[in-house]
């Protein structure tokens, strides 16, 4: 069953066209690679998923929410569909814990005791337990980006995305926030991951996609695409490591 549709979407600042009539489909628990050079399409297209970003035409079903031009239901969509960035968007002033416990808390209407099992329940997936009563500014990179993976667990969402989470980390720190998105997919979550790493995007993910000037220029099953890729445009991407 898809839990994401994509059907000729668009997209456009000003006069630059950015998606090109992008359709794609995400089934229930399957995880989805999305590469390519800077510039492709990639994270615009994982924005307009969650509402980030709206599109000039075209449909989009995420989790049950359809989006169209008008924007409406964004509310309800993003109790459903979590999002990670490159940058970790901690607020300093709350401990981790508390991090955690304000959307569950504010969004969905918690209590202060559920909304603390939850963020001790999503630390403990990402691995950081004994975190809970740390400030962000005593975690390292590689730490803070796993609470912003619990943070947006603690929501219990359908369908999560993620934006180049490890892009700004030294490779050490990489290898821990990859190993909290490989445990993510093993247990079935639905995820789509904007990434650079193609070792990773080859090994966790179920299928990859491929944009090039804007559309879903090839895609296939991991394995296969990284393997034997069908374009010249591919080709070079994965020969020349072009971003």
């Amino acid at each position: 069953m898809s839990v994401v549709r994509v059907e000729g979407v668009r997209k456009s600042y000003g006069a630059l066209e950015v998606l090109k009539g992008v359709s794609m489909q995400v089934e229930r628990g399957e995880v989805v690679a999305i590469i390519g050079r800077s510039g492709s399409g990639k994270s615009t297209l994982l924005r307009c998923l969650n509402g980030l970003e709206p599109i000039q035409a075209g449909r989009i079903e995420v989790a049950g929410h359809t989006l169209d031009s008008s924007g409406k239901g964004l509310r309800d969509l993003r109790k459903d569909v979590g999002i990670v960035f490159q940058s970790y968007n901690l607020f300093p002033h709350l401990k981790v814990g508390e991090n955690i416990m304000l959307a569950p808390r504010v969004v969905l209407g918690c209590s202060r005791a559920e909304a603390r099992a939850r963020a001790e329940q999503t630390l403990a997936q990402v691995g950081l337990a004994e975190k809970i009563e740390a400030w962000p500014d005593n975690l390292s990179g590689g730490q803070a980006q796993r609470v912003a993976i619990a943070r947006s667990l603690a929501m219990q969402p359908k369908v999560m995305l993620f934006d180049e989470v490890t892009s700004a980390l030294d490779p050490e720190l990489t290898g821990e926030v990859l190993a909290t998105l490989e445990g993510l997919a093993q247990a079935g979550m639905t995820m789509l991951l904007v990434t650079h790493e193609m070792a990773f995007a080859r090994r966790v993910a179920h299928r990859t996609v491929f944009m090039h000037q804007g559309l879903l220029h090839e895609e296939g099953p991991s394995e296969a695409l990284f393997s034997a890729p069908r374009t010249a445009e591919l080709r070079q991407f994965l020969s020349g490591g072009l971003k």
